[in-house]
């Protein structure tokens, strides 16, 4: 629903991007989310969910350029609204009518999204003359998405809220799988997206991943389902998540049925893993020496996890922070973070086992959202 007044959960979010803007002296930002160049921070920022520019002005004003005026009406929380059609659904019209319609002195610098085609950039540049146009790595989009990693009141809601159904949905998989209604891939698969919706869910927050025993050794397995048998003999790993208002979950399951000793190996190490990460998680910590921690721990038992610890998570199934050992990485967990952890371990002939949850990092410590959980059948 649109948001305004003292109501708007968006206002705490623009005024830090806009106090920024005022650090860097940049007069007009453009965030784009459109085919081929998605930016769900639009949707953080006014509330929009797809299909739309939106310029933010150093002086405290934004924008909403919308495919859908219809749908911008409706959900979008922002000063002005100006249809896409108006500027012949091209940016570079789109932003000379920004500059008109906010007023932005000639000189002026304007930021459009570092994902811009450089021949399209050299258009700016050419057709923009009076303006100084910045398109960079460094920059306002970049800035957000480091905003977006601590989680504000409203979205820790929302967050909350969509654990819990997430939660309903673990506990009904376990229960049909128990009960033999989920017998391949599909059921186990469908059934989430079913569920989700009745639920008043938008749908999945990603693209489900239902793998049966002889398909589980891939991280993400190619197809994410199909009609193959699901939770028989091995390994059986489920991921997914559920999106509520914008919002995503991501957790996955490993059902072990009747496992080989070299498999109830592997539940087990993943099982110590999960525990020592929870065990260190904590406000400041780096995310690099926990993911090395991970690392060093599967290592004595010579096995080796092939992805990332772990990583945030919010309107997008993958934001900061990244937990990973690479070097150059220095982010530190911080109090709002919402991020998952996820060790896991995969093996061409005895398959795979994952297991991910949803942790809100509070001034108390890791709080764990969600309930996915290893299932020995």
């Amino acid at each position: 629903m649109k948001s305004t007044g003292t109501n708007n959960p968006y206002q705490g979010r623009l005024e830090k991007m806009w106090d920024w803007m005022a650090q860097e002296s940049i007069s007009l930002v453009m965030f784009e989310d459109t085919e081929g160049r998605r930016d769900q921070t639009i949707r953080w920022l006014c509330g929009h969910p797809c299909d739309a520019l939106l310029f933010l002005s150093v002086d405290r004003k934004t924008l909403l350029v919308p495919w859908d005026i219809n749908l911008a009406k409706s959900y979008a929380s922002a000063d002005t609204l100006i249809p896409y059609g108006d500027f012949s659904r091209q940016p570079l019209n789109a932003v000379m009518g920004a500059v008109k319609a906010l007023s932005i002195p000639q000189g002026a610098k304007i930021e459009i999204p570092p994902v811009t085609p450089y021949p399209q950039f050299l258009n700016f540049v050419g057709e923009i003359s009076d303006y100084d146009i910045l398109c960079r790595e460094r920059c306002a989009v970049s800035h957000a998405q480091m905003l977006r990693a601590i989680k504000d009141a409203d979205e820790i809601k929302i967050i909350k809220q969509a654990a819990g159904i997430t939660n309903e949905l673990i506990d009904l998989l376990e229960k049909q799988v128990r009960g033999g209604k989920i017998k391949t891939e599909a059921d186990a698969a469908l059934l989430i997206e079913l569920e989700a919706r009745k639920r008043g869910c938008d749908g999945t927050g990603f693209e489900t991943i239902a793998a049966g025993p002889q398909r589980s050794y891939c991280i993400h397995a190619f197809p994410s389902w199909t009609g193959d048998p699901f939770a028989g003999q091995g390994l059986s790993i489920l991921d997914f998540g559920i999106k509520l208002h914008g919002y995503t979950t991501d957790v996955t399951l490993t059902f072990a049925r009747d496992p080989k000793a070299q498999q109830e190996r592997m539940i087990n190490h993943v099982e110590r893993a999960y525990q020592l990460a929870i065990a260190m998680t904590e406000d400041q910590m780096p995310v690099r020496q926990l993911a090395l921690a991970v690392d060093m721990h599967l290592g004595r038992y010579k096995k080796v996890m092939p992805h990332a610890l772990g990583h945030g998570i919010g309107l997008e199934e993958h934001e900061y922070p990244v937990i990973k050992v690479r070097d150059t990485n220095e982010l530190l967990l911080e109090q709002g973070m919402f991020f998952s952890i996820e060790p896991g371990l995969y093996d061409p002939l005895y398959g795979g086992c994952r297991l991910e949850n949803d942790v809100l990092l509070t001034e108390t410590g890791p709080e764990i959202l969600t309930t996915a959980r290893i299932i020995r059948l």
